[in-house]
């Protein structure tokens, strides 16, 4: 605690509130708990699948076949266009807690809680994601074989 003089008044300031408050505020930017308040809150059951950043995974080869040319699609109406491997259809990177899903049923930034994954939003979109289906991504094509498929219960949280 120490006291400050400004004109005739004293003030106290509480020197460790000072320096600990801008950091507790910092960290609640990235907390989904902050970020889902006054959020409507629904329970959905879904079936879920997991993907990586993998040519497996996201249906792209390299150009020619050599590891020199940059990556393209390997199938589908942009085959041979270039792909940007790692990138969301909304144009962030991939990382864990990024979903696909059917932008019809929840749209870009859709925030959603998954048993056993955790928090997560939705920043991309697939073309055998239907429905009430979501594609959840992991850092490693072993990881997301070892997440399989499953039929949750997800908390999904909306904009009001």
């Amino acid at each position: 605690m120490m006291k400050i003089k400004v004109g005739r008044r004293y003030f106290t300031l509480f020197l460790p509130l000072v320096i600990l408050l801008p950091l507790i505020v910092g960290n609640l930017h990235g907390c989904y708990s902050f970020k889902t308040m006054g959020m409507r809150k629904e329970v959905v059951t879904l079936e879920t699948t997991a993907y990586c950043a993998c040519n497996k995974c996201c249906n792209w080869k390299r150009k020619y076949g050599c590891f020199l040319f940059p990556a393209v699609y390997a199938s589908g109406p942009n085959k041979g266009k270039r792909k940007k491997i790692g990138i969301t259809a909304d144009g962030n990177k991939a990382k864990k807690g990024t979903i696909a899903a059917d932008t019809r049923y929840y749209p870009f930034n859709t925030i959603m809680k998954i048993p056993g994954y955790g928090w997560g939003e939705v920043h991309d979109k697939g073309g055998s994601i239907k429905g009430h289906h979501i594609d959840l991504f992991f850092p490693s094509h072993k990881k997301a074989l070892q997440w399989g498929r499953k039929k949750l219960k997800v908390t999904v949280y909306r904009k009001r």
